[in-house]
């Protein structure tokens, strides 16, 4: 389903689309790093889906690391963008 077009809020900064998706990347590989972390995608031995299973876990843990994020995640993107935006000293 498609974002709704609306039109930008007077007085919200505007994001710089390049900086926001390189911080979003970023969140959900961490995201995708601790779930691993957690155990998420393992099975148990008795009910094991063979040497596949164990191979795309990786791909369904990172599209649910990006859903997180998509969803709101848990504000590291935020953090990571403003430390993009400052300037060096």
């Amino acid at each position: 389903m498609p974002d709704p077009v609306l039109p930008p809020v007077p007085g919200l900064p505007v994001r710089d689309p390049r900086s926001w998706a390189a911080a979003q990347d970023l969140e959900a590989s961490f995201l995708s790093e601790m779930l691993a972390s957690a155990g998420l995608g393992t099975v148990p031995e008795a009910f094991g889906g063979g040497a596949g299973e164990a191979q795309f876990a990786s791909f369904l843990r990172e599209q649910q690391a990006r859903a997180i994020v998509a969803a709101g995640g848990i504000g590291l993107a935020e953090q990571i963008y403003q430390s993009l935006l400052e300037k060096p000293r």
